[in-house]
């Protein structure tokens, strides 16, 4: 796998580069020049709409590849202190965001990425940026091609704040025409320091711009002068326009002087010149450039390297030059032979310089004639003014390296770093979009051959994964598959996604210029155009031929695939290569993407030097290599199979051996292995397996566990939002490679141990086979466990994060109204950084980083019920089911997945994790660890580890809270089971207990249960409130016949009350709930005969004062009775009533009526209500006045009753005087015991059974009257013997 035979020491992680959400992105608007020389900038709180993403290959490369990037670092300012700027969109947009791995403690990420739009395309050969050592901002310069000079400030809160852009950046912005471009053509822009710019030109001239100097800026470059107070003056419009109305001192410096540059405009006289963008350039035109100051001050020194193949060296502050010489030191040119050493002006990066110290740096200079070499000089400048240049190595030649032979290979950018062994040189090459990347270690020291270390290579990522097909092996189907594939985190930007997919719907005929997908994902989308290619048709046998849709939408997707790889291949172009001497890190930017180069782990730079491994490390390279080639020789079905036993073997508990664990796993994986494919492991491995030692296995694992125990200390700088994702793409890699290299040892493994002979078992011999096993099973599960956490993304709110105020809310995919981010990011990002006694350069942190959370042995443990819960907390049960796989069994993670089930609603399942786990969360415990991502609160932390109570009693609060009434009686019960009412405690959780289980009762409708725990209540006013409960949701639910058969033992009486007070509120009797009916069943189930009469009579006046009385039956047709005229509501009311009464003694036969209030208007009696001479009397009788004492009514009642009695004494039998008077003293009583409950008497009425009768009668001639239309005429008051009048 090495690169052009290099040894591959270091390896590529990719990142995309779209943006996590559109409101991420700040649209800034430029606009033309004013009146003032400043530029007006708009602001744009979103991006371009989606639909606005180009269908077509030529619109996507413009509004998505970039024709140039880098990134800037600042000197003086590390908060932030890297941004990657792009051009795009046709050269007219300026793309800047902060690039920053790590960042101090206490500062905040800067998300946000600035696009500033220009009216004119920008040059991207004349955009430089600066940083001021007193101001805290980035100064932006640029060159647009109507020659317009634009400078911009940025400060930090731009990349951090929105609300710093909303009204646009104002006077942070200006622009100027210099008249020197009037003309001279500007070809590269050299930024020197914010107040100084070096334009080269195209006739090989500089323009040299001095910031203009005032009484202002002298008071900004004093010590008085506060650094608020200079950034205030640097972006006031006065300050720009001082100085002869220029913001810029012009400075114009030729290669010869004035004299000869006239003369060259003379066409008989002219140089030879190249074309190049409908521009004549002068071979002394500069076609890269380089500054440096050498440690001077009060000057600065340019560096050309010029068409004529030649470096130059200008003084910037006199703007001589100080040396020119050709570029490999080749003093015999032949002067004849121009174009031989001339070099095309598009070649920006042919010089690159090292800083040494005061007075002297390390120039490395590229020439790209003929097969490209590189040339290293010192450079040495005094304080005269002059400098001194010499070739470091004048007897050795560094040609240009050849990635691959077959191709031809030009050199896109290098850098140069220093290095304790002496400068490190770094180089990319490019052949159309594909790269590479070349390391040299120069050794100074050896003066004869300083580059005897050879270049090291790269690995470059592959373009993607190969499909494996599907078929009817794959549980997989077909369509989630490819889904999985293409939407893998950081596969494919959203617009080559939608590119692809209207370029795929243009080759079928079915694309419309509409905006029909607005509704739908990008996944859907996709599903549904890919979908309709493809027909599920019928076999020649007559049945659905699914051989054939398979095989014809795997052929759709293929096509889609390669669309895509196609695509994605234009943004891997490379622009440029950047070093980091700060942190070490090493970048490739791309057209639309970014690259981290990062330091290979062991079992990385073994695996991608298989073939020529170092000598330590040959039997293990020889050990991958017989499992990677073993694997490689399976069948897609056969890798299937071998899939699904592992997930077997990685997610079930086994209690068998490690022998009948891989005799099952053999089993299940049904290998049909070849003799062979088998002889070449053999040719690896030796017979009998002879190389297979344990200690070979110790190697193994060692590469695969980190070495550096620094991760499991504090940090000292955590990594940023763009640092997570680094480390995120590279744990993917990472975990992929990991996985293919164990997962193809297993395989060996088991094969060896099954193919071993009867006669002789060498591996057992040798070492414990069962370890290793379980071993690889122990690193397959966590990588398993990583690759889940990569591939999973969570939708995060742009205004929450884990480490802001809240956590963020999770959403599927297709939605892009938030940052998207991985679960490893979101979960774990918190860990991430460089910790406190880590001084290695970053792409070696990295890369320990990585390795240590894909070790067995990591210091970063991933608690999957902590996770779990995180994802319970923020409502993605679905989620946290996805890795109960993973998760241990612990009684608290026992715990946690039925929380999982509980919120999926599953809650059987959820039962039964709560029962598995109440033993162990209801022992007490010295230590508990109470985390939970804000899962339980303190008080459910509180009712675990207290008992069994307590714990019964929290999972009665989970199901409460879900409604689930059947598992709260059930846990609710256990719960009660186990209190003890010897302590307060236990007294207050039965309480609650019983409580919980009534109300979950009579919700389910249990009112059995609901009656037994009613009776278990201590507390009597929570009884009676939860009784009136009790008998309101029977009496609704028609469970009357229930209610009556309850004892309600000690509770008789507050039932009757309570029904009796239900009655009394009831105004309608005919509709609602029959509360009358139900007093009445429950009084006579207590042989309460009377009782059940008085509360029928209220029923019946409530039904006479409703009209019911004059509803005859044979009107009333919902009735019974039919046409029974007599039969209506009242008079069979009146037959129940005398029916109850006649149930008593005849001494007993008598109920007490309360006296209708008197009707206003009608005077105090109550004689309309009177129906015979005695009723009129009575009612005579009791319309005394309220005030009277009853006492004073009771010997005239006793006197009333005599004399009417006196006329049925012989139709009676006779009553002794003891009888009467003991009914008398009854009376008696009852009306002092009703004197004493309530302070004002309401008047009452005593009925007896035969007043009752001729009451009923009387309603019966009332009707019989009314049938033949006899009406009363009488008043109010006067006798009822009136006559009647007929009305014909």
């Amino acid at each position: 796998m090495a690169f052009g035979n290099f040894e591959i020491l270091y390896k590529e992680t990719r990142l995309n580069l779209e943006p996590a959400s559109p409101s991420s992105v700040v649209q800034l608007r430029v606009a033309p020049t004013n009146a003032y020389g400043r530029s007006s900038l708009s602001s744009s709180s979103s991006s371009r709409p989606a639909s606005a993403t180009a269908d077509d290959e030529k619109g996507y490369r413009t509004k998505n590849l970039a024709t140039a990037s880098s990134i800037y670092y600042r000197k003086h300012h590390s908060s932030p202190r890297g941004f990657l700027w792009r051009v795009l969109d046709n050269n007219t947009v300026l793309s800047i965001r902060v690039a920053d791995v790590c960042r101090q403690e206490k500062v905040a990420d800067a998300p946000l990425i600035l696009n500033l739009r220009f009216a004119s395309p920008l040059r991207p050969a004349c955009v430089g940026f600066a940083d001021h050592e007193d101001h805290d901002a980035l100064f932006v310069y640029a060159i647009d091609q109507s020659n317009q000079l634009w400078s911009i400030i940025l400060r930090p809160d731009h990349f951090r704040k929105r609300s710093a852009t909303e009204g646009g950046l104002g006077d942070a912005s200006r622009v100027y025409s210099p008249p020197g471009f009037g003309f001279k053509h500007p070809h590269r822009l050299a930024v020197v320091s914010p107040d100084q710019l070096i334009v080269t030109m195209h006739d090989g001239g500089i323009l040299k711009f001095d910031r203009n100097k005032n009484h202002e800026c002298e008071l900004m470059s004093s010590d008085a002068c506060p650094i608020e107070e200079r950034e205030k003056l640097l972006l006031t419009p006065r300050f720009c326009s001082l100085a002869h109305g220029s913001p810029w001192r012009e400075s114009i410096y030729n290669v010869a002087g004035w004299g000869q540059s006239l003369r060259g405009l003379v066409p008989f006289q002219r140089n030879p010149t190249v074309r190049y963008e409908k521009i004549n350039m002068e071979l002394t035109a500069a076609a890269s450039t380089a500054v440096t100051t050498m440690g001077h001050a009060e000057t600065a020194f340019l560096f050309t390297i010029c068409l004529d193949h030649r470096m130059r060296v200008w003084d910037v502050r006199t703007g001589q030059i100080l040396y020119t010489g050709d570029i490999l030191n080749n003093t015999k040119r032949d002067p004849q032979e121009v174009g031989k050493w001339t070099v095309d002006p598009s070649q920006n990066n042919l010089i690159r310089i090292l800083d040494n110290g005061r007075g002297q740096c390390l120039v490395v200079t590229y020439s790209p004639v003929g097969a490209g070499e590189f040339k290293f000089w010192k450079v040495k400048a005094n304080d005269q003014g002059s400098i001194h240049v010499t070739d470091c190595f004048p007897d050795a030649r560094l040609m240009s390296p050849n990635p691959t032979s077959l191709d031809v290979w030009t050199l896109a950018d290098f850098a140069i770093a220093q290095q304790p062994d002496g400068p490190e040189l770094w180089a990319l090459w490019k052949n159309n979009t594909s790269y590479r990347v070349n390391r040299l270690q120069i050794i100074p020291r050896n003066a004869t051959a300083p580059f005897a270390d050879g270049w090291k290579a790269v690995c470059v990522e592959s373009p993607g994964p190969t499909p494996r097909a599907s078929g009817s092996w794959n549980p997989t189907d077909s369509t989630e598959k490819w889904l999985d594939l293409i939407f893998s985190p950081g596969r494919f930007s959203k617009s080559t996604l939608e590119t692809a997919l209207a370029m795929y719907e243009k080759g079928l005929g079915t694309y419309k210029e509409t905006v029909s997908r607005s509704g739908k994902g990008i996944a859907e989308s996709i599903c549904s155009v890919i979908g309709s290619t493809t027909t599920l048709d019928r076999s020649s046998q007559g049945g659905a031929d699914y051989d054939q849709f398979r095989n014809t939408s795997e052929t759709q997707w293929m096509r889609f695939w390669r669309l895509l790889l196609e695509l994605d291949k234009q943004r891997g172009e490379a622009l440029s290569l950047v070093f980091d001497q700060y942190d070490g890190m090493v970048w490739v930017t791309c057209a639309d993407l970014l690259a981290a180069v990062r330091q290979c782990s062991d079992l990385e730079r073994l695996y991608h030097n298989l073939q020529s491994p170092e000598k330590k490390n040959e039997d293990v390279a020889a050990l991958i290599s017989a499992g990677l080639t073993f694997v490689e020789t399976f069948s897609d079905s056969m890798h299937q199979l071998c899939k699904a036993a592992l997930r077997a073997e990685l997610y079930e508990n086994s209690a068998l051996s490690d022998r009948e664990r891989m005799q099952l796993f053999l089993d299940r994986a049904g290998f049909w292995v070849t003799d062979e494919d088998w002889a070449q492991v053999l040719d690896i491995v030796g017979q009998n397996y002879q190389m297979v030692t344990s200690r070979l296995y110790e190697d193994l694992f060692d590469l695969i566990t980190a070495t550096s125990e620094a991760n499991s200390q504090e940090l000292r700088e955590p990594f940023t939002i763009f640092g997570k994702k680094v480390v995120v793409r590279a744990v993917q890699e990472t975990v992929e490679l990991h996985w293919q290299i164990l997962f193809s040892q297993l395989i060996l493994l088991v094969n060896m141990v099954d193919s071993e002979s009867e006669e002789a078992r060498p591996l057992h011999t040798r070492f414990d086979v069962g370890s290793v096993y379980r071993r690889l099973i122990d690193a397959l599960r966590r990588l398993e466990h990583l690759r889940w956490m990569t591939k999973t993304e969570l939708s995060v709110s742009p205004s929450k994060s884990r480490s802001g105020s809240s956590s963020p809310t999770l959403s599927k995919r297709g939605q892009d109204e938030s940052y998207t981010r991985t679960a490893l990011e979101e979960l774990a990002g918190h860990l991430f950084g460089l910790p406190e006694s880590n001084n290695m350069p970053l792409l070696s942190s990295i890369t320990d980083l990585v390795l240590d959370l894909c070790a067995p042995t990591s210091t970063t443990v991933l608690n999957t019920w902590l996770i779990q819960c995180w994802l319970l907390k923020e409502g993605r049960p679905d989620l946290a089911l996805e890795l109960m796989p993973f998760a241990e069994q612990d009684p608290f993670s026992t715990y946690v997945q039925g929380r999982v089930f509980l919120a999926l609603r599953d809650y059987d399942t959820a039962a039964q994790h709560f029962r598995k786990a109440a033993i162990g969360l209801s022992i007490p415990l010295k230590h508990v660890d109470r985390h939970s991502a804000g899962l339980l609160d303190d008080t459910e932390w509180n009712l675990l580890n207290s008992g069994l109570p307590n714990y019964y009693a929290h999972i009665v609060n989970l199901y409460d809270k879900q409604k689930a009434y059947s598992y709260v009686m059930e846990f609710s019960r256990l719960a009660l089971q186990f209190a003890q009412t010897s302590n307060q405690d236990s007294a207050s959780i039965k309480t609650e207990m019983l409580s919980r289980l009534f109300m979950a009762s009579t919700a389910t409708s249990h009112f059995e249960e609901a009656h037994s725990a009613l009776l278990a209540m201590d507390d009597e006013a929570l009884q009676k409130s939860y009784l009136r409960k009790l008998l309101e949701r029977m009496c609704e639910s028609g469970q009357s016949s229930e209610l009556i058969s309850l004892p309600f033992s000690g509770l008789q009486n507050k039932v009757d009350e309570i029904l009796a007070e239900k009655c009394r509120a009831t105004r309608d009797v005919l509709n609602g709930v029959p509360y009358h009916q139900i007093l009445y069943a429950w009084r006579i189930s207590h042989n309460d005969y009377r009782g059940a009469a008085a509360i029928l009579l209220d029923r019946l006046e409530k039904l006479r004062r409703s009209g019911e009385g004059d509803k005859l039956g044979a009107e009333d047709g919902e009735n019974g009775a039919g046409n029974d005229a007599l039969d209506t509501q009242v008079t069979r009311q009146y037959l129940i009533v005398i029916n109850a009464l006649s149930c008593v003694a005849p001494q007993e036969a008598y109920i007490l009526e309360d006296v209708p209030p008197p009707v206003p208007g009608k005077g105090t009696n109550d004689e309309e209500y009177s129906q015979t001479g005695s009723k009129r009397k009575l009612g005579k009788l009791n319309a005394t006045s309220g005030e009277e004492d009853l006492d004073s009514r009771i010997e005239e009642l006793a006197r009333l009753l005599d004399s009417e009695s006196a006329g049925d004494k012989k139709a009676r039998p006779s009553s002794s005087s003891e009888e009467d008077q003991q009914l008398l003293e009854r009376m008696q009583n009852f009306s002092t015991a009703v004197r004493q409950e309530q302070g004002q008497q309401t008047p009452r009425r005593l009925l007896r059974l035969e007043d009752l009768r001729k009451q009923y009668q009387q309603e019966l001639d009332r009707i019989v009257a009314i049938q033949n239309n006899q009406f009363a005429l009488t008043a109010d008051g006067e006798d009822e013997d009136e006559d009647m009048m007929d009305i014909a």
